[in-house]
């Protein structure tokens, strides 16, 4: 609804929920105002339970960022960006959201543009590329797009 999905609906079930974030085309239904200067959106689900269930309470997608800065390793509790709360308007502790001793964990979701079809172009490599290519080539037969 919020995006143009030109890949199989099994491909996105085999990688959502999970440690992955879909770059796909927008449509026109999603607020211009998320992302207004490209085309594209991002599409994670986070294989967490509290962040599932607040989903399915919401009646449209949930812009969310990540508590950390920019190319800093990933937050994976409430109390690792403390510094960050007085710019917060609102802290909900779900509990971590990974293996605190894991640095895989810290990497981030794995970023994939599936937005050109039969091609996909890794944005950033986070904790899941090598399970991520091997599905998009072996299984799906996509290419990667050259950079």
């Amino acid at each position: 609804r919020y995006c143009h999905v030109n890949v199989p609906d099994e491909l996105l079930r085999d990688l959502l929920p999970g440690p992955v974030t879909l770059v796909l085309k927008r449509s026109e239904e999603l607020n211009k105002d998320l992302n207004p200067f490209t085309s594209l959106v991002g599409v994670r689900i986070p294989n967490h339970p509290f962040i599932r269930e607040l989903s399915r309470a919401c009646s449209g997608p949930l812009a969310l960022t990540s508590a950390n800065i920019s190319c800093q390793a990933s937050t994976l509790t409430v109390s690792e960006f403390q510094d960050l709360w007085p710019q917060l308007s609102l802290i909900i502790d779900g509990g971590p959201i990974g293996d605190v001793q894991s640095p895989e964990c810290r990497l981030g979701s794995t970023v994939v543009d599936l937005s050109v079809s039969g091609k996909f172009t890794i944005i950033r490599p986070g904790c899941a590329l090598t399970s991520t290519v091997e599905i998009l080539r072996q299984k799906y037969g996509l290419i990667p797009e050259s950079s």
